[in-house]
């Protein structure tokens, strides 16, 4: 059966009229739309436009604030902390990323701090625009009122699968794209699997006894279960404390986090974005890069991978090709999105030919 794809602008059309219904200024809408539409492209379909059913859902009952402003709590000019006060998390996240960028090209590093904003969805999806600019940038981010990891060797969930992402330029040999979960999986694709009524893949939580189980309804609700960290049954004191650690660069140094039990779904964020050229330099790192990932590549894959890949090499890949031939939404995305569109009376996207 051939896939529906769609223009990509279209796509972006039908997500801003979305959320300007819902309540966002059109300017934040389109910005939600884009990176929401980035990670679709990019193959993270769990934080694509399948987040926006639940964001309108968010800014209807006001869990997310539709309008006003951050609230400065500190800016040192190469450190800032803001309180985002449950404003789109998204927005704020490329807003911060943008005035990052700004300020690097006067001095080597700038370090943004977000605390209680909403949901920033896909982090791999903010890295193209840096890399772009040459830039490095790292990101990470946790919600603070989220349980759904247990520390290694408990089974009580404590905290949340804590994404670290990263982008490093690499010439025209990159770039490095880098985003995964402190634990074994997101909550996005336990869920995922849970809705299509299929097991996992492996063994990726334990159940409410702390057995391990790949059956994906013992998760949320009142299942009890906990994803296990990365690095599972074997490793998973590495995912633990590197879980711990995206814990101390959000919560930690925000000032505010699980102590303060917060309620709603939402997002503590950790931004260090770093201009090369006070260092080494960009065509230094380029180089150096470049050369590695090349490397990389050219290795002699092992039985069963036709090739070796970089990470970010497949979604980048697929972003090429949905940005040239349109982009393919997963099942299931505009049907639940069809509801609102009937709602405030908004055309589906057309289709291409």
């Amino acid at each position: 059966m051939k896939e529906t794809r769609y223009e990509p602008k279209e796509l972006i059309r039908f997500g801003t009229a979305l959320l300007q219904k819902g309540g966002l200024p059109v300017e934040r809408s389109q910005i939600v739309a884009e990176v929401l539409l980035e990670a679709d492209m990019m193959g993270h379909v769990t934080h694509g436009f399948q987040l926006l059913p639940q964001y309108l859902g968010e800014l209807e009952t006001g869990s997310m604030r539709k309008r006003g402003n951050e609230k400065v709590l500190q800016d040192h000019g190469t450190t800032v902390l803001w309180d985002g006060k449950r404003l789109s998390g998204i927005y704020l996240t490329c807003k911060a990323l943008q005035e990052a960028a700004q300020r690097v090209q006067t001095q080597p590093l700038v370090l943004y701090i977000l605390r209680n904003i909403h949901h920033i969805g896909c982090l791999a999806a903010y890295m193209p625009r840096m890399v772009e600019k040459g830039l490095v940038c790292l990101l990470a981010s946790s919600d603070p009122s989220g349980r759904m990891v247990a520390p290694f060797g408990g089974k009580v969930p404590l905290y949340t699968p804590n994404p670290i992402a990263a982008g490093v330029p690499a010439g025209k040999d990159g770039p490095f794209i880098l985003d995964i979960s402190t634990s074994v999986t997101a909550a996005g694709v336990v869920g995922r699997y849970k809705s299509k009524g299929k097991k996992l893949p492996a063994a990726w939580l334990l159940d409410r006894e702390g057995n391990p189980t790949d059956d994906p309804t013992v998760f949320g609700g009142n299942g009890g279960g906990t994803i296990l960290p990365l690095g599972g049954l074997d490793a998973g004191y590495k995912g633990y404390a590197l879980g711990l650690l995206v814990e101390a660069l959000t919560s930690g140094l925000a000032g505010w986090g699980r102590s303060k039990d917060p309620k709603g779904w939402g997002a503590n964020v950790f931004i260090l974005v770093i201009n090369p050229k006070y260092l080494g330099g960009k065509k230094a790192l380029e180089r150096e890069m470049g050369w590695l990932l090349t490397q990389c590549r050219n290795n002699p894959p092992r039985k069963g991978f036709d090739r070796v890949r970089v990470p970010g090499d497949r979604a980048l890949e697929l972003r090429k090709s949905m940005l040239k031939e349109g982009v393919v939404l997963d099942e299931g995305i505009l049907p639940a999105l069809e509801p609102w569109a009937r709602k405030w009376n908004i055309p589906l996207p057309k289709p291409l030919s």
